[in-house]
């Protein structure tokens, strides 16, 4: 009789094959990517003035998108987290449906609502603000994409904290303030800051509802994805730059957010 090793070893080929062809698909476009880079001379290209122009924009717009998610996300995560309330249901469905609706739809919708002609332009043209196809657009757009994502990772995270300290917190005499501030918020905090890296990561990469919502101006709406949309019709070189800057950024945040992932010992 051989090992048993032996005999189950057949039958672990129709996991491994099929591992193997979906890895593959993953891995190879990413290693051709950095490869063609490599041997195009990245570095050359990524110093352009449209590369640093589009590195900029993103990284302010996403960053301005990250804290407005921060500061209006929280509450509401620690709302949905410790609340029961009429409508509940629906205000979830309404955070979860931009995770899943296609980015063109998000910035069809963006359009309909704020543009110019739109259901609430014209109130706010009548004040002076104007959103269509400014970097203010590229914000809405980012926050509109990337927010639920952090809702989502921030509730569970407040969802998750024994309900035997909240209920101490409140025989101390706590607020729902210092019950937040100083329990809530400090045991939650992995989850909220990975629930923000992911965000961040969704907002940098942002394409569909900014080109629709705030267009492809250079310096003013023109962000890294877009730019890259852009240098396949006008050279390959600055697209390949920015795509690796954007695989070294998003493989460097999703290592933040793993390691954030990880149980504290």
């Amino acid at each position: 009789m051989g090992k048993p090793g032996n005999l189950r070893r057949p039958s672990e080929w129709a996991f491994v094959l099929p591992s193997a062809v979906l890895l593959s698909l993953l891995a190879l476009p990413l290693l051709a990517l950095i490869g063609r880079a490599a041997l195009d001379g990245m570095l050359g290209y990524a110093t352009a003035p449209a590369a640093v122009a589009a590195l900029r924009l993103s990284l302010t717009t996403s960053l301005v998108s990250l804290l407005i998610t921060i500061l209006t996300g929280t509450p509401l995560a620690f709302v949905l987290a410790r609340r029961q309330f009429t409508g509940k249901a629906a205000v979830e469905l309404l955070i979860d449906l931009p995770v899943v609706l296609p980015p063109s739809v998000a910035g069809i919708a963006l359009l309909i609502a704020f543009g110019r002609q739109g259901m609430f332009g014209s109130a706010l043209a009548a004040i002076g603000i104007t959103l269509p196809f400014t970097t203010a657009a590229v914000v809405l757009a980012q926050t509109f994409v990337s927010a639920p994502f952090f809702v989502r990772a921030a509730r569970i995270g407040f969802a998750a904290v024994d309900i035997q300290l909240q209920e101490a917190a409140y025989v101390e005499g706590s607020s729902e303030w210092q019950l937040f501030r100083r329990v809530m918020f400090p045991l939650a905090q992995r989850a909220i800051l990975s629930g923000a890296v992911l965000a961040w990561t969704r907002a940098l990469g942002e394409f569909g509802a900014t080109i629709l919502f705030a267009g492809n101006m250079p310096g003013v709406t023109q962000t890294m994805p877009l730019a890259i949309y852009l240098g396949l019709e006008r050279g390959l070189g600055v697209a390949l730059a920015l795509s690796f800057i954007l695989v070294v950024v998003s493989v460097s945040l999703l290592l933040v957010m793993r390691s954030l992932e990880r149980p504290e010992h």
